[in-house]
């Protein structure tokens, strides 16, 4: 049977270990192709001239000062107020839902791992981040901070909290009238979840024209095709908090299509920007995937 139940979260567990380890998987990309690509996928062209700064790959080449780049032999770019002042808020909607895992990692795992990558970005990018953790049994706010160590004390705080309680305690509401007073407008707000279909809640379309809005969604491989065997499956289902059995009938391959179409089109509903929603596998590299989808992000900006 495949590991359906899951394990206790490494980050839960050791929260500064986790990030740490997250931390040396993020220098390399953060000095070579992601800094430039996370700062061009956040950030517009600021009207108001800062400073002249070194260019680094992935900045926009119409930026760059070239009586400046010409006297000193390497390329520098203007640098504008706007690019100095980004404001990143993490919603990090945790739900029974995510602690299913088909095989050695879980939803929730992977999410935590989301998240404390685009923490640590933050941090070396000089933004002011904050974070909302929706949870079941009421939300956590943590307006938004600026430097190493209140960043990583976010990301600790979020890393040590335990799994949300059974689905019985109560529904996940959307705070958004705090999410707003949270953070000022233009901010980036990056939502993590696995986002289940569910209608758009009321203020939505405000929220969204208030803030930038990214969804970021893990999925298991079960989510993205039904689990091929020769014989019935027993899993855990984390909302019921039971063993199900899934047979291998045409219905059951039916109603699992069903549900991903259904699922896949409320969050084109929720981020209808094609390139400001990503779903991320638990059985794939995160940071890989993560670069990619600032990569696809920053091509569409340009």
């Amino acid at each position: 049977m495949p590991a359906a139940i899951p394990t206790p979260s490494t980050a839960s567990s050791a929260p500064l270990a986790a990030l740490r380890r997250l931390e040396w998987r993020l220098r390399h990309a953060v000095e070579t192709s992601l800094g430039g690509g996370y700062r061009s996928a956040f950030r517009g062209r600021g009207m108001e001239f800062d400073q002249v700064v070194r260019y680094a790959y992935g900045d926009d080449v119409r930026d760059i000062d070239w009586n400046v780049t010409a006297r000193l032999g390497e390329p520098y770019r203007k640098k504008f107020v706007e690019e100095r002042e980004v404001t990143v808020l993490l919603v990090f909607e945790d739900s029974p839902s995510l602690q299913f895992g088909s095989a050695d990692v879980t939803r929730r795992e992977a999410l935590l791992e989301l998240a404390g990558l685009l923490l640590l970005l933050g941090s070396v990018n000089r933004d002011r981040v904050g974070l909302a953790h929706l949870r079941p049994d009421g939300p956590v706010f943590y307006p938004p901070v600026h430097g190493r160590g209140p960043i990583h004390h976010l990301a600790a705080q979020l890393f040590a909290g335990p799994p949300p309680p059974p689905v019985e305690a109560g529904v996940t509401r959307i705070p958004l009238s705090a999410l707003s007073s949270l953070v000022p407008r233009h901010s980036i707000v990056v939502w993590l979840s696995d986002h289940p279909a569910r209608p758009v809640p009321e203020g939505w379309a405000a929220f969204s024209r208030r803030c930038t809005l990214l969804g970021l969604r893990v999925d298991d491989p079960w989510d993205r095709a039904f689990p091929e065997t020769k014989r019935p499956l027993s899993a855990y289902d984390p909302l019921t908090n039971q063993l199900v059995t899934l047979g291998q009938g045409q219905a059951e391959r039916e109603a699992h299509a069903r549900w991903r179409e259904v699922r896949d089109a409320s969050l084109a509903t929720w981020f209808p920007d094609p390139f400001g929603r990503q779903t991320f596998g638990t059985d794939q590299n995160r940071l890989e995937a993560l670069i990619r989808f600032f990569r696809r992000r920053e091509s569409a900006r340009r």
